[in-house]
């Protein structure tokens, strides 16, 4: 066996036997989840107690649209009783809510007195409630009117009761010629999902072979390593190592959720009507059958197969960048210096793949998705949304033309800074170890 498979076996096999790698690769997407909805669960819970929101409506007309909640109770004082509640804030009164004149009039005679910032979700109901009202109010004005008829104005009313929600359906045209059903929605969480994920992945395992070359470097245990191996395949085997770890990861989180997603399918296939329960189709807006329809509907293969694609080439890209700084240092510390610019650029391929998602046909996708330092991260939030073949293409040959470039200039750098010690070298003086022989 030569010694750049030596290397590449004793990366991978030290990394995946540990306890840790197998036990946050399983646990990992079970903490993924709970941190993704564990929040917004909390986040719908209340303290435990009840606000006392004291009502003084100066007209007598809004105050009997607010109906109290678990949350809040609102209670209706006169004025006369102001001064007696406002010392009261923030103790047994959250809120003072004060209506000083017709909101259809004037729709700025309205004010919330509180010790703290008021919630959203007060603020909502209050709002939602009152606006009502004085919707009614204005076609009451309307109906009063002698050029308006009576049952013009019970037409409007049951229209603005009955609400106009349209729901668009979305369907895709295949180059088949084949329709199927879509959902902006369902690729919006996918390319967000497989950004978020090779954005963690080439930050946790670029991140690992830096630490892997400073350990090795300050341990001196390199001095050792070159005497039988050539510092390019060190290096070259350290990245590849370290990467079939990330790819080995990813497989098993793969076949974990292939697993669970069709258990979920064949439940929803095959549903069991419960007693007193809504059958599915009644259940509201929420159509689980429609979702699954538009996750199956999406190109998993090209997807998976472009992920994988883009995970390597970033993951080389920036593994070659990191190996390269931290054999040119003696410890973390002095990595910062040259880690900085490679974080923010990394940043910036994050927030761009965040807001392209409502754009991906934009200007900031379009040229994000092709510049290689940011392509790895930003085309994976385009590709659901089906996007030319060409682009994809030229983003892959980019940013495999890149990372080779790159490789060979880490290499040229990694062989002389791997044995260097006690000097923190300049940028200056790290091209030129690129020119020596």
């Amino acid at each position: 066996m030569n010694t750049l498979s030596l290397v590449i076996q004793r990366e991978f096999l030290t990394r995946v036997r540990k306890r840790s790698f197998i036990i946050m690769t399983l646990l990992m997407p079970l903490l993924m989840t709970s941190l993704s909805f564990v929040p917004l669960w909390l986040s719908t819970l209340n303290d435990g107690g009840e606000k006392n929101i004291i009502v003084i409506d100066n007209t007598g007309i809004y105050a009997p649209m607010l109906e109290s909640t678990d949350t809040y109770r609102f209670q209706t004082v006169g004025k006369a009783q102001e001064s007696e509640y406002r010392s009261q804030i923030g103790k047994d009164v959250f809120a003072i809510l004060q209506i000083t004149d017709d909101l259809n009039v004037n729709p700025n005679a309205i004010t919330l007195l509180s010790e703290k910032q008021s919630p959203q979700e007060l603020r909502s109901i209050i709002e939602n409630a009152l606006s009502e009202k004085v919707m009614q109010q204005k076609l009451d004005v309307l109906s009063q009117s002698n050029n308006v008829n009576t049952e013009a104005i019970t037409q409007v009313r049951s229209i603005v009761e009955s609400g106009s929600r349209v729901s668009i359906k979305t369907m895709k045209w295949g180059e088949d010629g084949t329709v199927s059903e879509s959902s902006t929605e369902v690729a919006t969480i996918i390319g967000m999902v497989f950004t978020i994920l090779i954005y963690m992945f080439i930050l946790m395992y670029g991140n690992m072979v830096m630490q892997a070359v400073l350990e090795e470097k300050k341990s001196r245990i390199v001095e050792v390593m070159v005497s039988s191996v050539k510092p390019v395949k060190l290096l070259i085997g350290k990245i590849i190592g370290i990467g079939l770890v990330g790819i080995t990861q990813l497989v098993i989180w793969g076949i974990l959720l292939g697993v669970l997603f069709s258990v979920l399918t064949m439940f929803i296939a095959a549903p069991q009507p419960t007693p007193g329960m809504p059958a599915p189709a009644e259940m509201g807006e929420f159509d689980m059958a429609s979702i699954m329809n538009s996750v199956m509907s999406i190109n998993w293969f090209e997807i998976v197969l472009f992920f994988l694609v883009f995970f390597i080439g970033g993951y080389i890209l920036y593994a070659s960048i990191f190996a390269m700084f931290a054999s040119a240092v003696d410890s973390e510390e002095d990595t910062s210096q040259f880690m900085m610019p490679v974080t923010i650029i990394i940043m910036f391929a994050f927030f761009a793949g965040f807001y392209s998602v409502s754009n991906p046909d934009g200007p900031l996708a379009f040229w994000a998705s092709l510049i290689p330092f940011s392509s790895p991260i930003v085309m994976m939030v385009r590709i659901p949304f089906g996007i030319p073949m060409w682009e994809k293409l030229l983003a892959v040959a980019l940013l495999y033309g890149t990372f080779i470039l790159i490789s060979i200039l880490a290499a040229k750098i990694y062989r002389v800074g791997i044995l260097m010690y006690g000097k923190k070298p300049s940028i200056k003086e790290m091209i030129k170890w690129v020119k020596y022989k």
